[in-house]
């Protein structure tokens, strides 16, 4: 009998039972610490596939090492090694024993003997078109010598080495540092290289996931004795470090920086070029910098070893913390100030706290905020609804624009020797501008060049945020967009699709308005981004467009000079005929002529004048019109290419006697 859609069967109270204790069991909360999401989301953080990684690990220390040398004010030197690890070796680090195979048709890489014959009569056809091809002279593709199939688990291993000459770390401060995710010393309103505050912490996580091994960190800081030497992984689940050696050990060399040492999964072969591409973009965004990038595979016949030379001793400042422009804040900003801060009236709060605010305004402010606000009142007493007020008030108010002082960019003088370094164009010219994005400074940086060593034809795009490069997502960024579709290069005497041209620009701010998750590329939606960089391309073809006018110019002028040299012979033969045929009329009086005429006649007839005097006269006169010409060129090109600024550098390092002035297009040492 059933009552209600309901059973009486007894078994029915026992699947009930089961089904509540299920539904209990779901709706249990959890909870994620940082490091485990990370883990699970490493895509964000750029670790998306084993090549990837490779990339963003090399990424992550290089630019953690630029930061530790440039905050003491110290000229990089930065090593970075890259080194394969068969698994073999891999196997031995971990304590695996190697083991063979037993069932060959278990794993993924089995090749049947049919597949097998079928593979070697394909890569024999190739090699019997190839010697064809090499017979008739053709060019042949190179193939790489087959090894059979590859299984989808067979990983590759590297071991990536950064050493640096930085700042170095507090030996009580590395296990946090490295080991606990979101903790760092970069936190604050200052432009930084860091995207995520993650670092190296990242590269620990994903070596965890993928090896297993721990990370090893060697650093001293100045006037140590001794070097801290730690080894630990991380506990994902708790976002604790786990240390496995904290030690201090024996400095007797007096070294000072970091060496940080990890194991990874990797793939060289598909993310060398990128690596690459990275390093010599940051090569020219750092010329002040030396770096010196080694990858040592697993067949030592094909090791990898370039040396990106420093160019200058000039380095931009060091970037410094600023406050919070009004404009640019939200209501848990505010709440977070009022707690975090020391003063104890609203009016000292506004002074304080925020930039561009002084005391006549801020009491300005008070005023307008309404009859529940005074300059006097304790700021902690603010309720919820009068931070909102406050808030309000902010969006609505006028305020003076924040100062770009804070920013530290790379400097025209730094790109323009990064681009020469290592592009070698036949012209570059730069240019610099600053500007607000919703309440945030932000500089753009640009420079172009025309021709130039291993420089494909048409645009070569090279973009940069906060002094380091972006290379993925280039298609959509505000940079390739501009470049591509809002300059007229035509306008400017500069051919888009045959020439050579690089067009770089680097964008500095306390806030990288990032696009997508990876932050790999600034969006094409913030006008005035957009506009500052449109502005600041077009500026640098306004020089370029100067330069190449001057050039074709000279050109035509020199091709003026060989078309009249090259007349020259016919226009002797010419003048000496008619005046040998005057000189022999004058001669049998059948025309009589005078003065000078006479005079020059009388010594073409005694062979004073010949043609080989006048093909001289004839040469040197156009030698003479030539060097005019190029003189009233420099003249004026002297006069418009002035120097916009002179500035004065102090040396870095004090044994030195001379004086460095710096404008933007050229570094002028002067020694005492």
């Amino acid at each position: 009998m059933e009552t209600g859609g309901y059973s009486e069967s007894p078994t029915e109270p026992k699947k009930t039972k089961s089904k509540t204790a299920r539904k209990l069991k779901e709706a249990v909360l959890k909870q994620k610490s940082p490091a485990e999401f990370f883990a699970e989301n490493k895509n964000i953080a750029g670790f998306d596939n084993p090549g990837k990684c490779l990339y963003t690990t090399v990424r992550e220390l290089v630019e953690n090492s630029l930061d530790s040398a440039e905050s003491i004010s110290e000229l990089p030197e930065v090593e970075i090694t890259i080194e394969e690890i068969g698994k073999s070796k891999f196997n031995s680090m971990i304590g695996l024993v190697d083991r063979e195979r037993v069932d060959e048709e278990l794993y993924d890489d089995f090749e049947t003997a049919k597949a097998r014959e079928k593979r070697l009569a394909k890569e024999a056809r190739t090699q019997e078109l190839q010697a064809k091809n090499a017979a008739l002279g053709k060019k042949v593709k190179e193939t790489q010598s087959s090894k059979g199939m590859r299984s989808r688990g067979e990983a590759s291993f590297y071991r990536v080495t950064c050493k640096d000459n930085g700042r170095g770390m507090p030996h009580d401060d590395i296990p946090n540092m490295f080991g606990r995710v979101l903790s760092g010393t970069k936190y604050g309103l200052k432009q930084t290289r860091g995207k995520f505050g993650l670092g190296a912490k990242m590269a620990l996580i994903w070596s965890k996931m993928s090896t297993g091994l721990p990370i090893e960190i060697s650093s001293s800081m100045q006037g140590q004795s001794y070097i801290s030497y730690c080894r630990l992984d991380i506990d994902i689940h708790r976002n604790i470090p786990h240390i496995h050696l904290h030690e201090k050990r024996d400095n007797k060399e007096r070294w000072r920086g970091a060496e940080i040492q990890v194991v990874i999964e990797g793939n060289w072969t598909t993310y060398r070029s990128k690596i690459l591409h990275y390093m010599r973009q940051m090569a020219v965004i750092t010329p002040y910098a030396q770096f010196l990038f080694k990858f040592a595979p697993d067949a030592s016949d094909k090791n990898v070893t370039i040396r990106f030379a420093r160019r200058t001793d000039i380095m931009p400042p060091v970037p410094v913390e600023t406050k919070y422009h009004p404009s640019a804040v939200d209501l848990l900003l505010i709440k977070r100030l009022i707690s975090e801060t020391s003063k104890e009236n609203l009016l000292q709060f506004l002074q304080h706290e925020f930039v561009n605010i002084g005391k006549s305004y801020a009491e300005r402010l008070i005023g307008e905020m309404g009859p529940d606000f005074s300059p006097k009142m304790a700021v902690k007493s603010l309720t919820s609804q009068q931070i909102v007020r406050i808030h309000q008030l902010f969006r609505q108010a006028k305020f003076d624009d924040p100062s770009g002082d804070c920013l530290s960019p790379a400097g025209e003088y730094n790109l323009r020797l990064g681009i020469i370094k290592e592009l070698h164009p036949d012209m570059v010219a730069t240019y610099s501008g600053a500007q607000v994005f919703e309440g945030h400074p932000f500089m753009v940086e640009a420079g172009v060049s025309v021709g130039g060593k291993d420089v494909k034809q048409g645009l070569n795009i090279f973009r940069f945020a906060n002094r380091i490069p972006l290379l993925f997502e280039q298609g959509a960024d505000v940079v390739t967009r501009t470049a591509l579709k809002r300059i007229n290069w035509n306008s400017y005497k500069i051919n888009q699709a045959q020439d050579k041209i690089g067009v770089f620009v680097s964008i500095v701010s306390t806030k990288i308005p990032f696009k997508g998750t990876g932050k790999e590329y600034i969006g094409d939606d913030i006008s005035e981004i957009a506009s500052a960089v449109k502005s600041s391309i077009q500026q640098c073809c306004i020089q370029l467009k100067s330069k190449i006018v001057k050039k074709i110019q000279a050109r035509e002028q020199q091709e003026r000079k060989r078309n009249l040299s090259k007349y020259i012979p016919d226009a002797t033969g010419a003048i000496y005929d008619v005046l040998k045929e005057m000189a022999q009329m004058h001669a049998s009086k059948k025309k009589r002529y005078e003065d000078e005429d006479a005079d020059v006649l009388r010594k073409v007839s005694a062979h004073l004048i010949t043609k080989q005097t006048l093909s001289e006269k004839l040469a040197k006169h156009v030698e003479q019109v030539d060097y005019e010409m190029a003189l009233e060129y420099a003249t004026q090109s002297g006069v418009s290419e002035e120097p916009r600024e002179a500035i004065y550098l102090q040396s870095l390092e004090d044994e030195k006697n001379f004086m460095d002035f710096h404008s933007p297009v050229f570094a002028f040492r002067l020694y005492q």
